[in-house]
């Protein structure tokens, strides 16, 4: 994690932590990195959310490409994984997409990827903040700046819906099955998905009834979406609908509500999804990748269906990088990021939907009984911001607390402390078998820091 860039990119709060004069000189840097890389013009995808932000970010970045002489093409509204697809299949140097995801609307983030669709490695990350700190010189830059693109060198804004519609029609064409006669619920939480969701659905043959679909720049992930799971459950419950996904403000997510109105959360769906791929011998190395924080009810359902499983820090990004050293085929976390490499290089919260839906058609089986076997324990996770995340986690009496606790637990349960990837805050977590449990060994962490002055 670097000073601006966190695990998911550079997020702050709009005009604040992140200001537009940050945009417009990430988009100078990458025109002139990626021109240095290649000959020819240098071309550039961006897309965005639907922030009132996004515009100021939007234009900033790519008045900074066409200055340094790239070609920015624009998606506009559109999910992070409609970036990824772009820059992979349409031969891009890189994508921009403008989100910060679950966040409010008065944040907003720029992540980057490759021109493989894959998020930009550490050391670019490196060498941007060394740009955005002014180490020209350390970088080869000359010290009046990147040079200006002039005369018939400048780059060009290029609007490309194109890119979006390709996206569209690659998402329906990966269900083998149609969903005629379902009635499935879309929650897409005024954010990214607001059209695109429908529209998939439509053309697959479901009757969608769609709520968070009313973006005014301000309401993204208000009380909508897979952070706000009940407006979701509600809907299905009072609709009487068949099933019912919930995106995030970007779309990289998915969280199901099944038939009676029950969370089906990012570990039930990664479990049934790999029991679908072993059932058809597609599960590569019979290995599903899951983080650090996946409920201990998902390994122990693994286990009894006879599949392997691995553990990687929290993060997506740190789940597909097992999944391309390894050549397993499916990860992801509880939160809904869930990858599938054979059809995508990051999360997709549409992707995963109409994989689930899949299931549900193949399976004849409602999707509260394909996710019955994933029995979670209880979790509970508090935060707790703090001056220094590493001191916290260094701090003696912090560990012993930690190491006493899940002795106390052995294989009853387990308790986590990590740091966040993207906020000042620290997280505590642990699954036992009680919540009252769980409750009582996570204060007592968060205690012991707070003694220590730590927070």
């Amino acid at each position: 994690m670097g000073k601006y860039f966190g695990t998911d990119g550079f997020r702050g709060e709009a005009g604040v932590t992140l200001t537009s004069e940050h945009a417009y000189r990430i988009g100078r840097f990458l025109g002139w990195y990626y021109a240095k890389k290649k000959r020819g013009r240098v071309r550039a995808v961006i897309g965005k959310d639907t922030r009132r932000s996004g515009y100021t970010f939007e234009y900033s970045i790519a008045a900074g490409l066409t200055a340094s002489g790239a070609d920015a093409y624009m998606l506009h509204v559109t999910t992070t994984p409609s970036v990824s697809y772009a820059v992979a299949g349409d031969d891009f140097d890189c994508g921009i997409m403008i989100s910060a995801s679950h966040n409010p609307y008065y944040d907003n983030g720029i992540k980057l990827v490759n021109g493989k669709g894959e998020k930009i490695d550490d050391d670019t990350i490196c060498l941007i903040e060394q740009y955005l700190d002014g180490s020209w010189e350390a970088l080869g830059i000359p010290a009046s700046d990147i040079p200006f693109a002039t005369g018939a060198d400048l780059g060009e804004i290029v609007d490309y819906a194109a890119g979006r519609n390709r996206y569209i029609g690659y998402l329906i064409s990966l269900s083998g099955y149609s969903f005629k006669g379902f009635r499935v619920g879309l929650d897409c939480a005024n954010g990214a998905a607001w059209m695109i969701a429908k529209s998939v659905f439509d053309a697959l043959g479901a009757k969608t009834y769609p709520i968070g679909t009313e973006p005014n720049g301000l309401n993204i992930n208000d009380r909508a979406g897979s952070t706000h799971i009940e407006a979701l459950q509600r809907h299905v419950k009072e609709n009487h609908l068949d099933v019912g996904f919930a995106f995030d403000g970007d779309a990289d997510r998915c969280i199901a509500v099944d038939e009676r109105g029950e969370v089906v959360n990012g570990d039930h769906i990664l479990y049934l999804l790999a029991k679908e791929m072993k059932k058809k011998d597609q599960l590569v190395n019979n290995t599903v990748v899951t983080t650090v924080m996946s409920n201990m009810g998902l390994y122990r359902a693994l286990e009894d269906a006879g599949m392997d499983y691995v553990q990687t820090t929290v993060g997506d990004r740190f789940v597909y990088e097992n999944m391309l050293a390894t050549g397993n085929c499916i990860g992801g976390e509880q939160s809904g990021h869930i990858i599938m490499s054979k059809y995508a290089t990051t999360g997709d919260g549409l992707l995963t939907a109409i994989k689930v839906m899949e299931a549900v058609v193949s399976n004849k089986l409602p999707l509260s009984k394909l996710a019955e076997p994933v029995i979670m324990f209880p979790q509970v996770l508090k935060n707790l911001r703090v001056a220094d995340k590493r001191a916290v986690r260094e701090n003696e009496r912090v560990q012993n607390a930690v190491r006493i606790i899940g002795e106390r637990l052995g294989k009853r349960g387990r308790v986590l402390l990590r740091e966040s990837g993207t906020e000042p805050v620290i997280r505590v977590m642990c699954e036992a078998p009680t919540r009252e449990e769980c409750e009582a060994f996570v204060d007592e962490i968060l205690a012991v820091i707070r003694a220590e002055g730590l927070a």
